[in-house]
């Protein structure tokens, strides 16, 4: 038994396809499908089942899968701690963010951290919430701007800032005319959001709800800008963070703030306690403090 061949059983397990194991593993099949076999033969157990086009778990074989999930990690982390201890700031560094977030952050962002850490080679990534946690858990990414609260342990979490929400409106929307929104007004409106699987959709049921707003269920945006269209074309209202207001707007639409301003998300900056990495992340918050200063405050017509 061997690393590699553990990498082989994991890959077939969430591929669940020889085939695509294969593939990802950049081996061929006939070799991918020898290993395995032969990693059942030294543990005299049957590993997966073959079920017409998919590869699934035995019992057995699910139990072996998880210790070798901890095996990979435990490697994973000792050479980490091996090449940070002559240099945490060489390689790369993968740093991931939310997709109502990293369109607005990053491109003001990384010229900063290029500019602070020209011999780190940042690599971006930008998924959705639940998937950027299970890769920091997983050691795929070394930390990630997430959204509190954080339900994981063994992460170092640091605030960096509040996103104000805001309620976008079209200029021929009577709702133009006002200087903020309260819970009777937003509810009587066509309230447009993301699809399933964004954080901000959720936030923004979780208040709207709240208010007693309700959504438009014919309707499913996979980004703000496809949102900002359609309330320029008053097709309804949606809410905005204040990141991402007047990033690409020309200036057509009207953001209202929430009555009371307390609507907001929290934006935070999370990586693993055992990473070796730590001055990285330290010079990046670094780096956010200084972003943070030239945020500006929303303007609308």
């Amino acid at each position: 038994m061997n690393l590699r061949e553990l990498e082989y059983l994991i890959a077939v397990f969430e591929l669940k396809h020889m085939s695509r194991a294969a593939e990802y593993c950049n081996v061929s099949q006939p070799t991918l499908s020898t290993q395995i076999k032969k990693l059942e033969q030294e543990l005299g157990v049957q590993l997966f089942e073959r079920t017409g086009r998919q590869v699934l778990p035995t019992e057995t074989g699910l139990k072996i899968i998880e210790c070798a999930r901890r095996i990979i990690t435990e490697t994973v982390t000792i050479k980490e701690l091996a090449k940070a201890a002559h240099d945490p700031f060489s390689g790369s560094y993968r740093l991931g963010a939310f997709p109502t977030l990293a369109s607005y952050l990053f491109p003001d962002l990384v010229p900063l951290l290029r500019h602070a850490m020209p011999e780190t080679r940042l690599v971006l990534i930008e998924e959705k919430s639940e998937q950027l946690l299970e890769k920091l858990l997983k050691r795929q990414i070394d930390a990630a701007f997430l959204t509190l609260p954080i339900e994981a342990d063994g992460l170092v979490v640091e605030h960096v800032f509040d996103d104000p929400f805001y309620v976008a409106v079209s200029p021929e929307n009577p709702l133009s005319q006002r200087d903020n929104i309260n819970t009777a007004t937003l509810a009587q409106e066509h309230l447009l959001l993301l699809e399933e699987g964004h954080c901000l959709r959720d936030q923004t049921l979780e208040f709207c709800q709240f208010m007693n707003a309700g959504e438009d269920v014919d309707f499913r945006a996979t980004s703000l800008e496809t949102l900002r269209q359609m309330v320029r074309a008053n097709s309804g209202v949606t809410v905005m963070p204040e990141i991402a207001i007047n990033k690409g707007d020309s200036g057509d639409i009207r953001y209202l703030p929430f009555e009371g301003g307390e609507t907001y998300r929290s934006i935070a900056f999370v990586r693993r306690k055992s990473s070796p990495r730590a001055p990285v992340f330290d010079r990046i918050n670094a780096q956010l403090k200084i972003w943070q200063k030239t945020l500006q405050p929303p303007t609308s017509p």
